[in-house]
């Protein structure tokens, strides 16, 4: 027996939505008369992507199943799809076709460890793992210090494990640690949308967006846009409680702990011969030393730090 996950929704939304995203001189069409839709017409796709305006009109209603590669090829090129929605994409169209009715189940993978030494090894950086739904599932000491304020939240689980969704959706908080919150938010909705691309009958997955979507207009709001993001890094800026203002690089990296679960192994560094890098140092001392810094009180060099950068606050 063959069964399929239906997705159909969420191929017509993305395609629908990116088809309105495009003007028809950004895809080199005359744009004189009067349209009556935002961006291309369904029969304009059709066109530059050679094939009918009926099969296109099948496929945006979420008929993927079975659609060459080369098709999809063509329908991402034509709607200017960058690389993590190529992805996405080609995530959808897999999860619907057939399979067998005995999938296994995704369940919860333990960290083994030899991932626990390597994150305890990075003394100067904060390091942890999270898996495809942003839970954390291992830190180092740093990492742990660095984000104190998501451990101390009333939104981790049962486990007392932070989830960025949760955290930033559901505690007010969030705003004050994280300099450029909706950025943060947006990426966070995003690699959510793409983990749900790849993995579509994740249970617990589904029940956080549920949850999520069900208390947060916001983020209701963001996960309608279907925005996806796969491949990130860069920058953040945190108002820490004790350390003050740290801007941290940042670069997620595939940890292959299971077939079954994907994991990310991010590292958080300053850059060297900075204010951050000694602020960080200064945490990573803490966190080495708890017996000594038993919730250490905000140096008046931090709270300088936070009450000066309100004026201020770049990109994160």
């Amino acid at each position: 027996m063959e069964r399929r996950l239906d997705n159909r929704a969420d191929i017509r939304d993305f395609l629908a939505r990116r088809r309105a995203q495009l003007t028809p001189e950004q895809v080199g069409l005359p744009t004189s008369g009067r349209r009556r839709v935002p961006g291309l017409r369904r029969e304009e796709v059709a066109v530059l992507a050679g094939v009918s305006t009926e099969w296109y009109t099948r496929l945006e209603k979420g008929h993927i199943s079975g659609v060459s590669d080369d098709v999809l090829d063509a329908v991402a090129r034509t709607l200017q799809l960058d690389e993590d929605e190529r992805t996405y994409l080609f995530d959808l169209a897999k999860a619907a076709q057939p399979s067998p009715a005995t999938r296994r189940r995704r369940k919860p993978v333990d960290v083994p460890p030899r991932v626990q030494w390597l994150l305890d090894s990075m003394t100067l950086s904060a390091a942890f793992v999270t898996n495809g739904r942003l839970d954390i599932v291992a830190t180092n000491a740093l990492a742990r210090a660095l984000f104190a304020p998501m451990f101390d939240s009333s939104t981790t689980d049962e486990r007392g494990r932070p989830n960025f969704a949760r955290y930033y959706f559901l505690d007010d908080a969030s705003h004050d640690f994280v300099d450029d919150w909706d950025r943060a938010a947006d990426t966070t909705v995003a690699l959510l949308r793409a983990e749900a691309g790849r993995y579509p009958g994740d249970k617990a997955l589904r029940a956080l967006v549920g949850e999520l979507s069900t208390v947060s207009t916001e983020f209701r709001t963001q996960w309608a846009a279907h925005n996806v993001r796969i491949h990130h890094g860069g920058v953040k800026r945190f108002h820490h409680p004790d350390a003050g203002l740290l801007e941290l690089t940042y670069q997620p990296l595939d940890l292959p702990m299971s077939a079954r679960e994907a994991h990310s192994l991010t590292i958080y560094t300053a850059e060297p011969g900075t204010p951050h890098e000694d602020r960080l140092k200064l945490l990573a001392s803490w966190a080495a030393t708890p017996a000594l810094h038993q919730g250490a009180p905000a140096t008046h060099a931090g709270r300088q730090d936070r009450n000066a950068s309100t004026h201020g606050r770049s990109d994160g």
